[in-house]
């Protein structure tokens, strides 16, 4: 017979339960760049993670199999589709490029002088100084700045290469990860467990797909925009504007901006209504920024409520406080984070009320599914074969 061993005082185990957090939040600040390389590695590939359950759903491929299909072909991808694209647009990406640093050099010349607005005069020269040395640090670095220059990259690349093994990582233990996550409830909460996990994972699903579908349409709207009125670069402005849309309502700003600079620098291919090309690139660049408040309202309004509305069942305006709060202290990454986030959130505190008063735990299903064992938990909507056991590990 096996010893018999003592369990842990309650007190103990409030004592122990109690360290063991403070040494996670300790280690998470400390370690806070480190989490931020992993966040954006599970992110990534969570991205991904759907072609490997669409793999395995439609084949006879393992998950170790199908996992590395998708890597790699990601990879090729990421590397293929540059090295594709770079020469063809070259001239628009140069042309963008130019625009860009001719753009900052006329708006650090401008603000180097006193600006007179009826009675007031605003002085933001140091704004201006400011811009113009930033520019010239970025453009030519001194010598004795190019060690730093040096380790900073070198440790970039570092990152990099941890992010992609992680990524792999994650896509490949995932399921194993899932388990032991879920197992670290009490035996009779796991299958709650399991049901919370797949409300949590419909969120983010529904969240992917949605900011999938704005790219696809923002994308191709402002390209279409940025064409019909002539603006040069108008395909590199509009990809760039899809791609933006990762970050709500901020990136189509700066993307628009951009745009609006590039109207007025370079103005229309067509539109000519005064020998005079500063007002002809004003007009242009004033039709640009009339075009984007249009578009932009079309899709806060119309598009993503449609979307995303319906499944994260949050409201516009809080969505946009979320991310502007998100970009000024956390950044890109907390602006892209936030609204799923929140919306797990959400879902999880739905849970815990209803759990403190004593109610079912979720409010639209009975108790009965959560009687039968944890391993038989299956995610809705996924038809199993009963003989392949190994694609419920999505």
């Amino acid at each position: 017979m096996k010893p018999k061993t003592d369990s842990w005082s309650i007190p103990f185990r409030y004592t122990m339960g109690i360290i063991v957090f403070i040494g996670l939040v300790v280690f998470l600040i400390y370690a806070s760049e480190a989490v931020t390389m992993f966040v954006i590695a599970a992110f990534t590939a969570y991205l991904i993670s759907p072609a490997v359950v669409f793999l395995m759903e439609r084949t006879r491929m393992s998950r170790t199999v199908a996992v590395n299909v998708v890597y790699f072909s990601a990879l090729i991808v990421l590397v293929g589709i540059p090295a594709v694209l770079t020469p063809i647009f070259f001239d628009e990406i140069q042309l963008v490029a130019q625009d860009i640093l001719e753009l900052s050099e006329e708006l650090s010349g401008f603000l180097s002088k006193p600006i007179q607005m009826g009675g007031f005069v605003l002085h933001l020269e140091q704004v201006g100084e400011s811009m113009a040395h930033f520019q010239e640090n970025m453009l030519s670095p001194l010598p004795e700045e190019a060690l730093e220059l040096l380790e900073a990259t070198s440790i970039n690349v570092l990152w990099i290469l941890i992010i992609l093994v992680s990524v792999h990582l994650f896509m490949s233990e995932w399921p194993r990860m899932r388990t032991w996550l879920i197992h670290l409830a009490p035996e009779q909460y796991q299958p709650e467990m399991g049901e919370l996990y797949t409300r949590l994972r419909n969120v983010w699903m529904a969240y992917l797909r949605g900011q999938i579908v704005l790219m696809v349409v923002v994308g191709i709207v402002f390209t279409i925009a940025w064409t019909a009125i002539g603006i040069p670069g108008a395909l590199v402005l509009g990809v760039i504007a899809g791609l933006f849309t990762l970050v709500p309502d901020v990136g189509p700003t700066v993307a628009a901006a951009l745009a609006v600079g590039v109207a007025l620098l370079e103005g229309s291919s067509w539109i000519r209504i005064s020998p005079d090309p500063t007002m002809n690139n004003l007009l242009v660049g004033l039709i640009a920024l009339v075009l984007y408040v249009i578009l932009i309202n079309a899709k806060n309004f119309f598009v993503r409520p449609i979307i995303m509305g319906r499944s994260l069942h949050m409201n516009e305006a809080l969505i946009f406080i979320a991310i502007l709060t998100a970009t000024i202290l956390w950044g890109i990454l907390g602006a892209l984070l936030i609204v799923p986030v929140l919306a797990s959130v959400a879902v999880i505190m739905e849970y815990l009320r209803r759990r403190i008063l004593g109610l079912p735990p979720f409010g639209d299903d009975g108790e009965e599914q959560f009687k039968a064992p944890p391993e038989k938990i299956r995610k809705p909507g996924i038809k199993l074969p009963a003989k392949d056991k190994r694609k419920s590990n999505s």
